[in-house]
Formats: structure tokens, C-alpha cells, sequence
């Protein structure tokens, strides 16, 4: 049987920019070995395996080359087929049952809110030699339960890097998060985010990551909610409000394509 799946632009409301992922909504459980395959024929950073369970759905994620714990924009774009494919009426809540508990997700007037864990970063020793292999100097170095936090000098340092992706891809961390203070009144902050070692090279726009940069932004800058800038090629926008130990992102998403996979 024909299983659907959808093409979405996550962190983005035009088409062609923000997070593109793969949504896949399942009839039933498949072999882990087939969701592996799907992710790796998809090659997008996530794909989103949707299976009806209790209240909600039950929500994993892969990247091409791993599953990960916590994904933002491939929540999004599963929040946002839900409704749009008529599966859940607009106004109920998206209940998804992850390796990282429960997470929801409503749509407030075209804007998709997602309630995630906060994921703060404590101050580790800079002696990983990441200042060598992002090639700038970091004010800061933090990691939390998932990945590095570097603080660098300015936005221009962010647009700027060129990491060391073999290096990088040495870290024992799913990846690094890069960010400094915005150039902009428009933005709070600027980031990006690099997990070679997860089959990413950069990750386009990253709502998991911000589950850090909102704690650690919030402190820095004495606020609890912030608007936030991915400056990857693509780019894209993240709301973010400090809820105690949760974190409310926040971010649009557009349906690019759909089809099935029938094998």
C-alpha cells in the first residue's frame, strides 16, 4: 500500500527558503531498517515518521544517517500536514509522543507554536580546540545534553564561517551551534548550526537549537521572548518565549510537494 508523504518548508512562509522536511504519515508501524531507508532516499537533514497513537500521534525523526532525539522544523511541517491534509481540525491541539516526552504543537493565525523542552547550555572548558575548527575566535563555549553553544564576536563572524567539517564531524555532540547578538533591531539574535557527524552538513534552520539560544539569549539579553534569525543560505525565522523549563518556537511552514512512496 501507497504511503503518502509530503515535501514542507519549515521556519518559512515562501516556498524555496527556511527547512525543508519530509513528512511521512504511516498506517502502520514499519521496520526501523525501512524508516532508514526512506530518510536516506529523501537526503532532506530530517523526515518525520507519523503514526496515529492514542490522543496524538507517535513522532520519530531521521536524518539521513542517524534518528535524532529533538527535531523543531520537522515538528512544524508534521503540525502543519495534519491540518492542512484535513487530519486534525485547525483548532485542536498536535500531540506528538517523541523520545523527548510529549510535545505540542497550535496554530496561532498562520503561525505554528511549538511546546518544547528548554535545553540550556552550562560553560564547558574551551580547550576542544573549537576556535581552530570554526576558524574564529569564541567568546563562549556551552553544551547542553545535545549539542555545542559557541558565542562569536559579531553577526559578520556567523555569515562568515567556513568550519572544518572533518574536525567538526570528530566532536562527540550531534552538532555545533554558532551565534552572536544581531546586527538588527529586527532580530534578537543571529545563529547557525553544523552536525556533520549527523549526516548535516548545516542544518538550514534548527528549532531544536533554539531550545538553547532562547535560555541563553534570555539571560544575556534580560528578556523571554525574542525573535530569532538562521543565517544559512536558505534562512529562516524563530519566535522564541521561555516558559520555565519549556521553550514556545514558533515559525510558519508551506507544503512544496506531495506524492507516495510505493516500495
Amino acid at each position: 500500500m501507497a504511503v503518502p508523504i509530503f515535501f514542507v518548508d519549515a521556519f518559512s512562509g515562501a516556498p524555496f527558503t527556511g527547512n525543508p522536511a519530509a513528512v511521512c504519515l504511516l498506517d502502520r508501524p514499519r521496520p526501523e531498517e525501512w524508516l532508514r531507508n526512506v530518510a536516506r532516499e529523501m537526503n532532506l537533514s530530517e523526515t518525520a515518521f507519523l503514526l496515529p497513537e492514542g490522543d496524538g500521534f507517535s513522532l520519530r525523526w531521521f536524518t539521513p544517517a542517524v534518528e535524532v532525539d529533538l527535531c523543531g522544523h520537522a515538528t512544524v511541517a508534521s503540525a502543519h500536514i495534519l491540518w492542512e491534509r484535513g487530519l486534525l481540525p485547525l483548532d485542536n491541539e498536535a500531540r506528538f509522543f517523541t523520545k523527548s516526552g510529549l510535545l505540542t504543537a497550535r496554530e496561532r493565525k498562520g503561525w505554528i507554536e511549538l511546546n518544547f523542552p528548554a535545553e540550556p547550555a552550562k560553560p564547558v572548558d574551551s580547550s576542544l580546540n573549537l576556535e581552530e575548527i570554526l576558524g574564529v575566535p569564541a567568546f563562549l563555549v556551552g553544551r547542553n545534553r545535545i549539542n555545542y553553544l559557541v558565542e562569536v564576536a559579531d553577526e559578520a563572524a556567523v555569515r562568515g564561517l567556513k568550519p572544518d567539517m572533518s574536525l567538526l564531524s570528530g566532536l562527540e555532540c550531534r552538532g555545533v551551534i554558532v551565534t552572536s547578538r544581531s546586527s538588527t533591531k529586527e532580530f534578537d539574535f543571529v545563529s547557525r548550526f553544523f552536525a556533520p557527524r549527523a549526516g548535516i552538513p548545516e542544518d538550514p534552520v534548527t528549532g531544536s537549537a533554539h531550545c538553547c539560544l532562547g535560555p541563553y539569549w534570555g539571560k544575556r539579553l534580560g528578556k523571554t521572548a525574542m525573535t530569532a534569525y538562521q543565517a544559512s543560505a536558505r534562512g529562516g525565522i524563530v519566535k522564541v518565549e521561555l516558559m520555565g523549563e519549556r521553550v514556545l518556537l514558533t515559525g510558519k511552514a508551506v507544503t512544496i510537494l506531495a506524492g507516495e512512496i510505493v516500495s
